[in-house]
């Protein structure tokens, strides 16, 4: 109870509750201050102070570099002898780095730093769905174009344009690709017949980055590079329907997807260490980390999605939930930023893979 001036007790011990020090060491906030100019690496260097998904970002960006430090270090004459046995054809590094990402960002603007990572050798093995590859094939032949997310499928329709998020292409455009792809699928079907090539998705996208033949391409610097690139889900897209009409015309044609598994595994069982750079969700978040559970985890990881784990879902799965599996190590700093790509990952490779470049040329390409 109140007892003259003085508020009552229950209140002032409610609100006045005394604070224990903070354990010696525990970082301040403190965001950006504009007065000492516009420099865009101190600005981003300061997200990690600055608080919810910003400080996150900064755990990412040291998370990425830890990768990269581990991949530009020598390896040992056992660990070579050992990754070797990859079956791969690739010359490895210390820490084979996996990137993982949906065909929206190859629809977007991302693809071009997709393309540069893949350009200058900076990742090891990419996993990506069907539309993660002919949006990028399709780019080298007719552009994606800018439109916004309230235009109404109806009358988009009846032009003959296909709406994803807030970019146009025009159906033309898998008009061109059906005319490219064709006859690649004519000359496989033939090598299949006559030299018993055995196709599986990685060996076919490694081969549609030879015929498209164009720097602007992902797979075109993928199939310079001996990148393997795996599609557990190639007949989800436009890559699908195209070899569903194909079926028809010329029967025979088998993708096999058994030995892209054993070879995807393979990335994570003879690497001497792995990370992960997963943006986006499903299929090719779950399929680089079941590849990397068959080592007992990946050392690094970061994930980058806009997916919640209350309803269960794999994409949603924070990186701790991973670790139970054991697609995480237990003793790795892995890391989740809860935003779209688009914001984000261009930002997160220009704090670490675009800062180091030169670092990267004296790795056996």
């Amino acid at each position: 109870m109140a007892e003259g001036n003085n508020p009552p007790a229950i209140a002032t011990g409610a609100v006045l509750v005394k604070s224990e020090p903070l354990p010696e060491g525990t970082p301040t906030v403190q965001g950006y201050d504009f007065n000492q100019g516009i420099d865009y690496h101190k600005l981003l260097g300061t997200y990690a102070q600055s608080g919810f998904q910003a400080s996150n970002f900064g755990l990412a960006v040291k998370e990425i570099n830890k990768m990269i430090d581990c991949k530009l270090k020598p390896l040992t004459k056992e660990a070579s002898e050992r990754i070797n046995l990859n079956p791969v054809g690739r010359e490895l590094s210390n820490c084979t780095i996996f990137l993982s990402f949906t065909s929206n960002l190859i629809s977007s603007g991302v693809r071009e730093v997709l393309r540069y990572l893949v350009q200058h050798n900076m990742v090891d093995c990419i996993v990506t769905t069907a539309g993660g590859i002919e949006e990028d094939i399709i780019k080298c032949m007719a552009p994606t174009f800018l439109g916004e997310f309230s235009l109404r499928g109806k009358e988009l329709r009846s032009k003959g344009i296909n709406r994803i998020g807030n970019l146009l292409v025009p159906n033309d455009n898998y008009c061109h690709f059906e005319d490219w792809l064709m006859p690649i699928l004519d000359k496989m079907l033939e090598e299949q017949t006559q030299e018993n090539v055995l196709w599986t998705p990685s060996k076919m996208i490694a081969r549609l980055g030879k015929e498209i033949d164009n720097p602007d391409s992902v797979y075109y610097w993928a199939y310079k590079n001996n990148i393997p690139v795996f599609c557990p889900a190639i007949t989800d897209g436009s890559l699908g329907d195209i070899v569903y009409f194909h079926s028809y015309r010329k029967p025979g044609l088998v993708i096999d997807i058994v030995e892209d598994v054993r070879r995807l595994n393979s990335q994570a069982v003879f690497a001497q260490n792995t990370g992960m750079i997963i943006l986006g969700g499903g299929v090719v978040k779950h399929h680089t980390c079941n590849a990397n559970l068959m080592r007992n985890g990946a050392d690094f990881s970061v994930y980058l999605n806009t997916g919640s784990e209350f309803d269960g879902s794999d994409s949603g799965a924070s990186p701790d939930e991973a670790v139970s599996w054991g697609k995480i190590r237990t003793t790795a700093t892995p890391v989740k930023i809860c935003a779209e790509a688009t914001l984000i990952f261009p930002l997160l490779v220009a704090e670490t893979f675009a800062r180091r470049e030169k670092e990267f040329e004296n790795i056996i390409k």
